[in-house]
């Protein structure tokens, strides 16, 4: 009997999916779909198996007992996606391993890039680590100085091998690089360290070692020892990914190592259920770029999008119909599910990330780009303070929503169901104790009657009409479905496309009822829904191609600049290409492909030279690399630049094609006319409210009928809702018939060009749905000038390192939005903006005045609301009727505009004129033109001092200044662009009006805390709470907080703090405003909006003169990243929020006259009521991500010795203080170094009878045994092979360990699957980079 069942399966975290081709007893075959869920222990014990079984079961007629192996004799194949790795991940469920990476680096993985995830979470939540143990071994492999004049190799190379020699043996790396062995593992003293991680019973070992991805063999020896010794699974990183970045490729190692054994374990009990015919079967399994694998090639770190990437590989393949090429179309996949939805975009290829980050772990593999949003079926409903909120809490499988009748919570789905858009009659009946009863509308109603009392009791306060059941549930509908467009938007808007050109094609369980009013939102007039919508992940991992992968590292110099390809190092690189071809293809004809069936792609990894922005690019089909790379480059970011282009990584990818779903043959008939409706039900829409729909199955509409909204069309996997001003259309394929929609602007549908219906117009009244819906409106236009920005500007501190902010104020200059949030510019550029208004309108500039096509230009610190020179704003009033209704604006960190050093941040700065261009006011676009003359005059104007100020310059790179600034002004007319849709839409006092609502939602619930607070102090009705603090140099900081209960007010008063210093610590008046922004936020346990809202209780006292408020000549570099820490610590004393952090940025500059680095390091966090503070972590004031180990080591001067934690640094408590980290710089030629740091002399503080934090140092270590202490600002020269050495300060701790009053920790038991979202994708990559910058 012939093998003609084929299976393909998507087991989900709820549903497992199961797709079926098997034969119709005709000599053809026909298609069997089937959900259930997926763990079920009271029926069967695997899901997948179970679904297989009943299939077979089902279409032969034979019985297949469940007790039995499953008769493998009619299965010719099985492909299967699986959350399985996912799981394990989000709820830290793999295997116990060990992490064996380079002596000096045993917390690498721990301080990973050393920023935090969440900015205003003072009690820093991470997953845990994947490892359980650290293994260091003695080894050391540096790329030696070259003796051709670079930026690394310095002016005088030709002599540096002479000079400088690297200290060890001199051999070729793999990617042709020459690399230096200065000592090999020592496998002796490594052999008992490995005995004890197996004596622990740990059998999982990842290993990282530095450089190993151009040099593998130390790994190499490393692995062969751990598997002769036992070590069942070794994963070495440059065999998993050999990717430049010692992090990511460690985590990737780790994942592996963690996850490979878990998966292993699954299969091989999935396939003991089955008879011994299995070994004949083809069994496969889904990966996360969208291929399938064998099980030998199948390993953890690339199963983690299993299952996405099946639904992915699903519309990609499938959206098509009738009379339109599939090639033209440009899609937006839209898999909303029941814990999240995904968003991704398909335009003829795959668009893949090689570097993501999924549950706190970040992964070098190559990934389908699918984004997640924390909405879904099962996002739970709240009413909170006024606002309506979904998510991102969900109500799992179990209990499930309030429908399922297991207890749970009111969700997504309860929503639908109220408003008659999901049908009880139609859902299977698996509930109630029996697992037989139907969806329960009664217990649903209840529920919303419930929050009913709650949101009826806020409208009458407020005065507002109350609201039915109805108009609550579609309230949160429309909650939800906002927050599903904002991540579409910026996944096109990011790489330069316009959501309205694509298709929304739409699948997953609960895609279907949301997909008209998605699509509408988005200004889309096409939507496809796939007959197996509700299964499409399993389609997808049926229609997938079978694919191997060879990459290989490489650091070719592709074209000089301006130049094409250099055909010899294009013949090397196609002899590597063909090498490496030649396992990929033999990988896939043990797969069963002949040679003439597989497709091969090459690709190279290009950049840029100077820049970290790598394109995977294709071989075009004349070969033409660097055309298409800069075609590429310029689509998504908006130019080219003229610099060499280099090759990182050389890749073969090969795809053995799957067969297509075949199409029925010949024309669909005349289908007729439609059908009566199995029923008419009552459904509610919010332009017209309830209205009778009739609701169609699937299976009694025929190919070509057309159905006009509304509509419920039905069947037994999925719900389409055509809402009113849409018409569905039956596409032609009489086998695969599938739904199209197009929109036709009917009943109560948008007006043209606007995304909300006529029936739900807001008004200037506030509405608690409307709240929320303009909170994520305004909040993306605050993105999307910031994604703008990006993609337009050149330099590396804002197109790469992404330290810029972009926000949206009132006519008054009160923050509306500001996203994404970096502390530092918080409260500032409110500031900044409020002194334009005041300067146009009442001060100099009044005559002047402000028209439309003026933008402003400031930086000044004191007079202007700056934080520091270095960060210029960019300011554009928004004009409508001829009035100012609002202001746009953009910050950005310029990397140099003039003063006495390189990168305008000098340690031992005096006076604001030494640091650089300072500006008050000044129109950078006069009336529509740009003043290119007078912005270089200002920019160039400190050169003009270097005959009375030694080494005074101007700008040392005009050319990106100039570049930034005009993409600062693209990005704030691209908001004028935002405002005016957004004005169009509601009109301006609707605008204006939630303007104020939001404000005043943010400053309700400050008030409310300023007043738990006080109550919780036992302080007076008005009452103050104290806090001080000493900088190193001996001023003190101190702060009196005023709380007043009636209004929920506070007087923040600094009265008493020291003078303005003779140095560079002064702080301008917006860094001690955005200390308190930032704390405010940090204190308020909700998610609210940031805007102005949240300083209008408070009234700050800055003394003219002191510290935080200097004189306008006083120098401030070290105030915005240093003093501002200590402002901020000083607050939360003042709450007792938290004891003190590191209070320091430890900001390192080196180079020479031709290369000049900086960075700022971590350091302990304080620990709080309920926590300990986490070790080497980036605190409050900033968030910036350290350059990885080889990639510092590749492009400077330089050995990274070491960069580990300080054990003990952190302060004793109840809750201890985290450490501080140590960071040892070796110079392989003389450099200059300076240091701008704090806390070297005062130590940070504990808290409630919790100790002090341990200092840091600054030392020297010289090649003579010298080791000589710096201070904690300093400028020294390091010489060949001297070493820098950063002890940075730990952390307070909080709580005396006696003190039996204080809670239980409830910090420590946190780290799952609530902290670790499955946030992957491009833009949650951009936006931890954003908050990260």
């Amino acid at each position: 009997m012939s093998r003609d069942f084929a299976f393909s399966i998507d087991r989900g975290g709820t549903f497992t999916d199961v797709f079926a081709e098997v034969p119709d007893g005709k000599g053809g075959t026909e298609y069997r779909v089937l959900k259930l869920l997926s763990v079920d222990p009271a029926n069967y014990k695997d899901a997948p198996r179970e679904g297989i079984r009943r299939v077979l079961e089902e279409a032969t007629g034979v019985p297949h007992p469940r007790s039995a192996p499953l008769d493998t004799s009619r299965i010719a194949s099985i492909r299967m996606g699986t959350t399985v790795a996912t799981n394990a991940l989000l709820e830290r469920q793999g295997e116990r391993c060990a992490l064996l990476v380079t002596a000096g680096f045993p917390d690498l993985l721990h301080i990973a890039n050393q920023s935090r995830p969440n900015i205003f979470d003072l009690e820093v939540r991470t997953p845990d680590k994947l490892y359980e143990t650290v293994v260091e071994v003695d080894e050391q492999v540096i790329i030696p100085l070259g003796d051709e004049k670079s930026q690394r190799n310095g002016a005088a190379a030709a002599k540096n091998s002479e000079l400088y020699p690297p200290g060890g043996r001199l051999v070729r790396g793999t990617s042709g690089e020459t690399v230096c062995v200065r000592r090999p593992p020592d496998l002796l003293a490594l052999r008992p360290k490995l005995q004890a991680v197996l004596d622990a019973g740990v059998r999982s070992l990842a290993v990282v070692l530095k450089h190993s991805f151009v040099f593998p063999d130390h790994e190499q020896e490393v692995g062969r020892l751990a598997r002769e010794m036992g070590f069942t699974q070794v994963s070495l990183s440059s065999e998993v990914m050999p990717m430049v970045k010692m992090v990511p490729r460690g985590f990737t190692a780790a994942a592996d190592a963690y996850l490979t054994p878990h998966i292993m374990r699954y299969i091989q009990t999935f396939q003991s259920g089955f008879d011994e015919g299995l070994k004949n079967v083809q069994v496969l399994f889904m990966q996360s770029d969208g291929g399938l694998a064998r099980v030998e090639q199948f390993s953890g770190h690339k199963a983690i999008l299993s299952g996405p990437a099946g639904g992915y590989v699903g519309y990609a393949l499938t959206t098509k119909w009738e009379d339109v090429d599939p090639q033209s179309l440009q899609s937006i996949g839209f898999d909303m599910g029941g814990t999240s939805t995904d968003v991704s975009r398909f335009a003829g290829s795959y668009e893949h990330v090689f570097e993501t980050t999924t549950a706190g772990v970040t992964i070098q593999a190559p990934q389908l780009d699918i984004n997640t949003v924390a909405a879904g079926g099962g996002s739970r409903l709240f009413f909170r303070d006024g606002l309506f909120v979904v998510g991102p809490e969900s109500a799992q499988a179990h209990p499930g929503p309030v429908c399922y009748k297991k207890g749970g919570h009111l969700a997504i789905t309860d929503a639908n169901l109220l408003l008659g858009r999901v049908l009880p009659q139609f859902f299977p009946k698996i509930f109630g104790p029996k697992e037989n009863e139907p969806l329960d509308v009664a217990g649903t109603a209840a529920a919303f009657e419930a929050l009913a009392k709650d949101v009826n009791a806020y409208e009458t306060a407020i005065g507002r009409p109350t609201k039915s059941l109805d108009q609550i549930a579609m309230g949160f509908i429309a909650v939800a479905n906002e927050s599903m467009c904002r991540p579409i938007r910026a996944l096109t808007q990011m790489k330069g496309y316009d959501a309205a050109a694509h298709v929304l094609a739409s699948f997953g369980g609960a895609g279907g009822q949301h997909a008209c009013a998605i699509a509408t939102a988005l200004g889309m007039r096409t939507i496809f829904v796939h007959r197996f919508a509700g299964i499409l992940s399993a389609v997808g991992i049926h229609l997938a191609d079978i694919v191997a992968e060879a990459q290989e590292p490489c650091a070719a110099t592709l074209a000089l600049p301006g130049k094409p390809c250099d055909a010899k190092v294009l013949a090397e690189l196609s002899e590597t290409l063909a090498r490496l071809e030649e396992p990929v293809v033999e990988q896939l004809k043990v797969s069963g492909f002949e040679r003439k069936t597989i497709d091969t792609q090459h690709f190279l990894n290009l950049r840029y030279q100077g820049t970290d922005v790598a394109v995977m690019t294709a071989r075009p089909a004349d070969g033409e690399y660097v055309a298409a790379f800069t075609a590429a480059y310029a689509r998504e970011f908006g130019f080219t630049l003229d610099r060499a282009v280099i090759v990182d990584d050389v890749r073969v990818r090969g795809v053995g094609r799957s067969r297509p779903l075949a199409p029925a043959e010949g024309d669909a008939p005349d289908p007729g006319p439609l059908p009566s409706p199995a029923v008419v039900t009552s459904t509610f829409f919010a332009a017209t409210g309830r209205v009778d729909t009739p609701v169609y199955t699937l299976g009694s509409l025929m190919p070509r009928h057309v159905v006009k909204g509304p509509a419920l069309l039905i069947d037994n996997i999925s719900t389409v809702l055509v809402e009113p001003g849409w018409t569905a259309y039956m596409t032609a394929d009489q086998r695969l018939m599938n739904v199209r929609m197009e929109f036709d602007g009917g009943m109560g549908s948008p007006r043209k060009g606007h995304g909300t219906p006529a029936g739900t117009r807001a008004t200037t009244a506030l509405d608690p749905v409307q709240l929320a819906i303009f909170s994520h409106r305004f909040m993306g236009i605050a993105e999307q000038m910031g994604r703008t920005l990006q993609r337009t500007s050149i330099s590396v501190n804002i197109k790469e390192r992404l330290d810029f902010s972009c926000a949206l104020f009132g006519p008054d200059g009160s923050l509306v939005a500001n996203a994404p949030h970096l502390p530092a510019h918080l409260g500032a550029m409110s500031e900044a903006v409020n002194f334009q208004v005041r300067y146009y309108t009442e001060g100099p500039g009044k005559a002047e005045g402000l028209h439309e096509g003026d933008v402003l230009m400031s930086n000044h610190p004191q007079l202007a609301g700056g934080s520091h020179l270095p960060d210029i704003t960019i300011i554009t009033p928004v004009f409508e009727g001829g009035k100012i209704v609002f202001f746009v604006a953009s910050r950005g960190h310029h990397a140099d505009i003039g003063g006495i050093s390189p990168g305008s941040m000098p340690p031992h700065s005096k006076l604001l004129v030494e640091e650089g261009a300072a500006v008050v006011a000044f129109k950078i676009v006069d009336r529509g033109n740009f003043q290119e003359s007078g912005v270089v005059e200002l920019l160039t104007a400190p050169g003009k001092l270097a005959a009375t100020i030694p080494g005074m310059s101007g700008t040392r790179n005009l050319e990106d200044n100039l570049s930034d600034l005009r993409a600062q002004v693209a990005a704030n007319q691209r908001g004028i662009q935002l405002v005016g849709d957004l004005i169009r839409e509601y009109s301006l006092p609707v605008v204006q009006a939630y303007m104020g609502h939001i404000q005043a939602n943010a400053e309700a619930a400050v008030r409310d805390m300023l007043r738990d607070f006080s109550r919780d102090q036992g302080l007076d009705e008005v009452g103050t709470v104290r806090a001080d603090d000493i900088m190193d140099d001996g001023s003190p900081i101190r702060l009196a907080v005023t709380i007043d209960r009636r209004d929920g007010s506070a007087v923040f008063d600094f009265e008493g703090t020291g003078p303005e210093v003779h140095g560079n610590c002064n702080a301008p008046p917006a860094v001690a405003y955005s200390a308190i922004i930032y704390s405010l936020r940090c204190m308020v346990t909700r998610d609210i909006p940031l805007n102005q809202g949240c300083l209008a209780p408070i009234t700050v006292k800055i003394p003219t003169g002191c510290l935080l408020n200097p004189s306008p000549e006083a120098a401030v570099v070290g105030g915005n990243v240093l003093t501002s820490q200590r402002v901020t610590d000083v607050v939360l004393k003042a709450f007792e929020a938290a004891a003190a952090s590191q209070g320091c940025m430890n900001n390192l500059t080196f180079g020479d006259e031709g290369m000049g680095y900086y960075e700022t390091i971590a350091g302990g966090a304080g620990a709080g009521p309920g926590w300990h503070g986490r070790s080497g972590v980036h605190t409050h004031m900033t968030n910036t991500r350290i350059t990885d180990p080889e990639i510092l080591e590749r492009r400077y001067p330089v050995v990274l010795r070491s960069f580990k934690l300080r054990p003990g640094t952190g302060g004793s408590g109840r809750w201890r203080g985290g450490d501080g980290v140590i960071r040892e710089i070796e110079a392989l030629r003389p450099i200059d170094v300076g240091i701008l740091s704090e806390r070297r002399a005062v130590r940070p503080f504990g808290l409630r009878g919790g100790g002090s934090g341990a200092p840091g140092t600054n030392l020297v270590l010289r090649t003579n045994g010298r080791v000589i202490n710096i201070g904690g600002k300093a400028t020294t020269k390091l010489g060949y092979g001297d070493c820098l050495q950063i002890s940075t300060p730990g952390a307070g701790g909080f709580g005396d360990p006696a003190d039996n009053t204080l809670a239980e920790d409830g910090g420590s038991k946190k780290r799952k699957l609530a902290d670790a979202q499955l946030t992957g994708g491009s833009v949650a990559e951009y936006q931890r980079r954003q908050e990260q910058a």
